[in-house]
């Protein structure tokens, strides 16, 4: 994932606080949840002042939108534009097929031997 971050980080010419909040957008935008400035500093784990600098400096290079949210006037909701939606889906998206090549030799019992030993060793690498 990191060679595949630093991948991706070169050829958008990206930092990797901006791509992990446009991969972000891109996943939550598939399930249909709607990402507020809040959600986005909460998964970066940065503050409300790098999050608004973070979102102006996206939103400056086309790559994002701020709207109001559709059911709270008081909120917004951060958006990927057309350009940025077509850009990293291209990116990613050859990316996200060669691991699916290399998946496809196994079994679904064996993939899930193995997502349960990563999530297990994920879960050990964040125990407090």
């Amino acid at each position: 994932m990191d060679r595949m971050h630093t991948g991706l980080r070169s050829d958008m010419d990206m930092n990797a606080t901006d791509l992990s909040a446009l991969r972000m957008l891109s996943i939550r935008e598939q399930r249909g949840e709607l990402v507020k400035p809040h959600d986005l500093a909460r998964h970066l784990g940065i503050s409300s002042a790098s999050t608004t600098k973070l979102l102006d400096r996206l939103a400056k290079e086309g790559f994002i939108e701020r709207e109001p949210h559709p059911n709270d006037r008081r909120a917004l909701v951060i958006t990927l534009t057309d350009s940025s939606r077509r850009d990293f889906g291209r990116h990613f998206a050859a990316r996200m097929s060669r691991m699916r090549g290399a998946m496809d030799p196994f079994s679904p019992d064996e993939l899930d031997t193995v997502t349960r030993f990563l999530a297990g060793m994920s879960d050990a690498m964040i125990a407090d």
